[in-house]
């Protein structure tokens, strides 16, 4: 076995490890990129993502007439995301929040449309707290083409990049250990996914962007969090089949922290893929406001009914409070049309291939042919003309006779007559909530008007079991600004640096407890760069 020679050495193909490559080799590096995952997967998790990014200060904002500052951004950051719990082990990640925030802008924003990356003009209002306490004003910007556009847009630039030359790709690679040597680190080593041909890269500078842990449903349950009680018996895999933790395995044996690996950025609302490309493969629903949430028996959740949009968090803490930790959305016909959507590229055809039409179609609307994919195909989804019928086909599909017709019938009649009553008489939270969602006009634009549930109009009845969804991964390799991977005294490990959700997306988890939604992306692209830049100087 021959040990291959090169500057730097990228561990994953994702999106921090896209962006570190073309920083590295626009400062003049030779970068060698290995990734697991066959060529047709580069780009990683952000290829399938719905695109969106948290930025700060943007001229889609001030079109809009959003006053918006890094200092605002900041305190709703911290407040949202909990800081506070532990000052010490803190720090690293309160220092990344508050460079990202001061920085999206010039580092992320402006760099991506350097790249030709375009925005939708309408910034979403996400993670607004249950209480406030979250995104103060609309931060999330939704890329033009999705996730893929996204991701391919950098990969071309990487590929056409004036120096190509001085670019290695190996596809199909697993990195299984660091290699240490003079007190640094000096490459990596691993096997072929294949099984078929071990390697060994020597470099100067190891860059470990391989993802977070959330792929590994073993390692989902074992870090689950002590506030959401026991792991549920059913948890879907929303996450990248190879964002196992095997990195951070790797890390760990030379001496690098791991910090807050309890911390997920998991959903509520997951239903089974129907294509399955992974082992209990889920696809993340965007719940619709105007649907009831229900409990595994049919009671509607409570006393704060569960809205999508204020606090992910906080949903899958209700779900997993249950004795059973799973769900039911009840909605009709006429809601799903208007308001269910799948996060990610897949399920968003006329966002993802720009085709502006499409998209002003179905968003004003509604997406025909999404809901006929979920009720034709999605074995999660029940579709009936009548409560009892649609109780009894709740009831077949789980096995059981959970579901209480007298509890959903309950339900539905008491919002059905709070929709009656009008408006000026509204004393349900979900019905002031949908009403405050409705002023924003990114949000008006898909939501239904006050819609009742039994309505012969909007027929049929649609139910949907869902699980809780194994997504992100908010902690991770414990770094500081320069992205050099810290010990256990917290000093840096030479030759070593970790970046994007290896990283918690800084710092070892630069969200906190909960994230406002676009860190994700904004934090692979704003650490790629960052670490590029320390690997180039020497840092």
């Amino acid at each position: 076995m021959q040990p291959i020679s090169t500057e730097v050495v990228i561990i994953g193909g994702g999106l921090a490890g896209i962006v570190a490559a073309i920083e590295l080799l626009e400062a003049g590096r030779q970068v060698m990129l290995l990734d697991r995952d066959a060529e047709a997967g580069f780009g990683g998790l952000a290829r399938e993502s719905f695109g969106g990014i948290f930025l700060v200060g943007t001229p889609e904002q001030r079109r809009q007439r959003i006053d918006d500052s890094p200092e605002l951004a900041l305190r709703d950051w911290l407040s949202f995301g909990e800081f506070g719990r532990d000052a010490i082990a803190e720090h690293w990640p309160r220092r990344w929040a508050e460079a990202y925030v001061n920085d999206s802008l010039p580092e992320v924003y402006q760099w991506l449309r350097t790249h030709g990356i375009r925005f939708l003009p309408l910034p979403m209002w996400v993670e607004r707290g249950q209480f406030g306490n979250g995104n103060s004003v609309p931060r999330w910007h939704v890329t033009w083409g999705t996730g893929q556009v996204l991701a391919t847009r950098l990969i071309d630039a990487l590929l056409g990049h004036r120096r190509r030359q001085a670019l290695t790709l190996r596809f199909g690679h697993r990195v299984e250990a660091l290699i240490e040597e003079g007190g640094r680190i000096a490459g990596c080593r691993g096997m072929t996914e294949d099984g078929g041909e071990a390697f060994v890269v020597r470099a100067e500078a190891v860059l470990v962007a391989s993802g977070g842990i959330n792929g590994s449903l073993e390692r989902v349950r074992r870090h689950w969090h002590a506030e959401w009680r026991t792991p549920p018996e059913t948890i879907l895999n929303g996450s990248h089949r190879y964002a196992d933790g095997t990195l951070h395995d790797a890390v760990q044996a030379v001496g690098g922290n791991l910090t807050f690996l309890d911390r997920m950025w998991n959903y509520a609302a997951g239903v089974h893929h129907w294509q399955p490309r992974k082992p209990a493969h889920g696809l993340s629903l965007v719940p619709p406001r105007s649907a009831l949430w229900l409990d595994w028996r049919g009671a509607r959740i409570g006393p704060q009914p569960l809205v999508s949009g204020f606090d992910t968090r906080e949903l899958v803490t209700q779900v997993c409070r249950g004795e059973r930790q799973y769900s039911w959305q009840l909605m009709n016909h006429r809601i799903a049309l208007k308001e269910l959507a799948v996060s990610g590229a897949e399920f968003n055809p006329s966002l993802r291939e720009r085709r502006i039409a499409g998209f002003v179609r179905d968003t004003l609307f509604g997406n025909r042919w999404l809901v006929e994919q979920l009720t034709t195909h999605c074995e999660d989804v029940v579709t009936a003309g009548s409560l009892p019928e649609l109780v009894a086909k709740m009831n077949t599909l789980q096995g059981d006779d959970a579901v209480e017709l007298a509890a959903v019938e309950e339900a539905v009649r008491r919002y059905d007559a709070e929709i009656e009553r009008g408006p000026a008489l509204y004393n349900d939270e979900q019905l002031r909530r949908i009403a405050h969602l409705r002023r924003w006009r990114s949000d008006r634009m898909r939501l239904c008007r006050f819609q009742k549930i039994l309505d012969a109009r909007a027929m049929p009845l649609i139910a949907i079991r869902e699980f809780v969804i194994s997504r992100k991964s908010l902690g991770g390799i414990q770094t500081d600004l320069d992205c050099r991977v810290l010990d256990r005294a917290g000093a840096p490990i030479p030759g070593l640096y970790a970046a994007g959700e290896a990283a918690g997306f800084g710092g070892g988890g630069m969200n906190g407890l909960r994230g406002l939604e676009g860190t994700f992306l904004g934090g692979c692209i704003y650490g790629g760069r960052r670490a590029a830049r320390a690997i180039a100087r020497g840092g």
